[in-house]
């Protein structure tokens, strides 16, 4: 106590001195009293002091460790930097990787030593089940396939790609079956009889499960397959330079980043010219495969789309006694089934809802007051084409753009009618030069639309990504998916409607540009938007049915897509 004292003499309160004096002037009990009394004032004073300014007493004493000294350590510069953990993966990244892993179990690796234990479409077995002399209308056939190699040997796993379709050419009439793959080399095809007549069956091996092996891996090996040239312009100068959706190789690079959905594009930076000159893009294909030898004689012409029923003879289907069940009107949000429907006369009949036929009339009092956006590829360009064949107050109006990429504008200003529709942003892939000064993904054209209920937006995407990995396509379809969902928050009465991609040509560039990598797509589509109150044009469904193996179909097959969309609309 008295070292205390003497440490804190010159705060020492006058009454503590006081009492002290009394202590020394009083009898020996009265002193021990005042020597208590003394001793908890003390206790209490240091206690005060402490609080007041812990850190000049902590100081005072030399003591190494102090409260305030480990919090500053801990949110310290130094500290942040050598224990913060690495990056987490966004939500997006974390979906990207989930998807990819299913696809993956779905397209096992598939290794051959030799193409004559891959599967044969000639020594597969196709047998229908409870056959019959004639069915009727509403029935389904069911026909089981056991996959033989081309040695006569039973198969022990699935995964071949194959494409059921029936038809009645003279009905115009036709619709896809449905397989079922048991991953034991036996499948069920199941074939829904929408029509009465005469019906012939086809079931056509796209690829043996082994080619589609190699794909898949072919696929996700590289993102070099399109060589990209962007045209740089600053006053009369201009130059072109390389491209692409990863960085190129070492070089000062123009960066074209889309933060919020990790969208990425690159230039080789030319020389004395700012990366905002880029004007124009145009691609070519890369003549580079990442297939081996043995794996491309699975493509070969004469190996894909090889039928598996040559031997079966067409059915018969009678109307009998069937009540219609009767369906609700087509609406946004319905579940579309497979399949959703099926062509006669050249007509697309929907199999799960009641479907309005639009004649011009129609088409004019559903369009009327509507501001309709079109992002996309090509294909639904043919829309904004096919429809001032029909309505023609349609108009196009001229934006002063070049090519036939660049953005179309049809109005009715009678009708206060606005159809656009516009490309979706990289990768587009065309020989052609395309304007990129108004590029936007289509996230951020949706972001743009402010929305009602009079205001429709119809969506693809697809026959571009084909050629890239996969995660670009995943990406995409998550960010547009995003958008919706922010541009439901604002305008929930806005309908939206996606259409699927199309089938296209058998041989053309298989390991690019095959159905096999739309299909991988198309069932991403829908796992991507099973939930969203989206309308579904099933486009993948409709041009199988139609059996147009055409990247762009005809006018009739596009007036039946636009006669859906506008049953989603009105």
């Amino acid at each position: 106590m008295f070292i205390l004292l003497s440490v804190y003499h010159q705060h020492f309160p006058w009454y503590l001195a006081l009492i002290w004096a009394l202590i020394m002037s009083s009898n020996i009990l009265f002193q021990k009293i005042l020597l208590m009394l003394m001793s908890l004032l003390v206790v209490a004073w240091m206690i005060f002091m402490i609080s007041q300014n812990s850190r000049k007493f902590w100081s005072a004493l030399n003591l190494p460790i102090s409260l305030y000294h480990w919090n500053n350590f801990t949110v310290s510069s130094e500290t942040k930097t050598t224990l913060s953990p690495l990056k987490s993966p966004t939500e997006t990244e974390l979906k990207i990787k989930r998807i990819k892993e299913k696809l993956d179990q779905l397209i096992p690796p598939r290794p051959f030593t030799h193409v004559n234990t891959t599967t044969s479409a000639a020594h597969s077995r196709v047998t229908i089940l409870n056959p019959q002399d004639t069915y009727c209308r509403g029935d389904q056939l069911d026909i089981l396939v056991e996959v033989r190699d081309h040695l006569g040997r039973r198969k022990e796993y699935g995964g071949d790609f194959l494409r059921a379709r029936m038809s009645s050419p003279a009905l115009k009439a036709g619709a896809s079956g449905k397989v079922t793959d048991f991953n034991n080399g036996t499948y069920l095809v199941s074939f829904t009889l929408f029509w009465e007549g005469q019906v012939s069956l086809s079931l056509l091996l796209i690829h043996p499960s082994e080619g589609v092996s190699a794909l898949w891996r072919a696929r996700n090996q590289g993102y070099d397959r399109v060589i990209f040239k962007g045209k740089f312009v600053n006053g009369t100068s201009q130059v072109f330079t390389e491209c692409g959706l990863t960085p190129i190789s070492s070089a000062e690079l123009c960066e074209y980043l889309e933060t919020r959905d990790q969208e990425a594009f690159y230039c080789v930076r030319p020389q004395h010219m700012p990366c905002e000159a880029l004007t124009h893009m145009t691609t070519k294909n890369r003549e580079i495969s990442y297939l081996t030898v043995k794996e491309k004689s699975l493509f070969n012409r004469s190996n894909v789309g090889v039928e598996m029923m040559k031997h079966l003879k067409h059915i018969n289907v009678s109307q009998c006694y069937q009540r219609e069940n009767i369906k609700e009107k087509c609406q946004i949000g319905m579940k579309v089934p497979v399949p959703g429907g099926y062509t006669l006369e050249g007509r697309w009949i929907t199999t799960f809802c009641n479907q309005t036929q639009f004649n011009t009339i129609k088409i004019k009092d559903c369009l009327k007051g509507k501001l309709i956006y079109l992002l996309g590829d090509s294909t639904l360009r043919q829309w904004i084409y096919y429809l001032p064949k029909v309505v023609k107050t349609l108009k196009f109006f001229d934006l002063h753009g070049t090519g036939v990429f660049k953005k179309h504008l049809l109005l009715d200003a009678e009708r206060h009618t606005q159809i656009q529709w516009k490309k979706h942003s990289y990768p587009f892939v065309t020989m052609q030069l395309y304007s990129v000064i108004e590029e936007g993904y289509i996230p951020r054209e949706i972001d743009r639309i402010p929305g009602d209920r009079n205001t429709a937006i119809s969506i693809t995407l697809g026959q571009h990504f084909r050629l890239f990995p996969i995660d670009i396509f995943i990406r995409r379809a998550i960010n547009v998916r995003k958008a919706i969902e922010r541009l439901f928050l604002r305008s929930p009465a806005t309908k939206v409607i996606l259409k699927t991609e199309n089938i296209r040509e058998m041989h053309s560039n298989t390991e690019s540009f095959g159905d096999f990598h739309g299909y991988i797509q198309y069932l991403t589509m829908k796992d991507i938007f099973k939930d969203l109150n989206v309308g579904v044009i099933d486009a993948w469904d409709m041009t199988i049915a139609y059996g147009t193996n055409n990247v762009h179909p005809p006018d009739h097959v596009i007036g039946n897509q636009i006669n859906m969309f506008l049953n989603y609309i009105c």
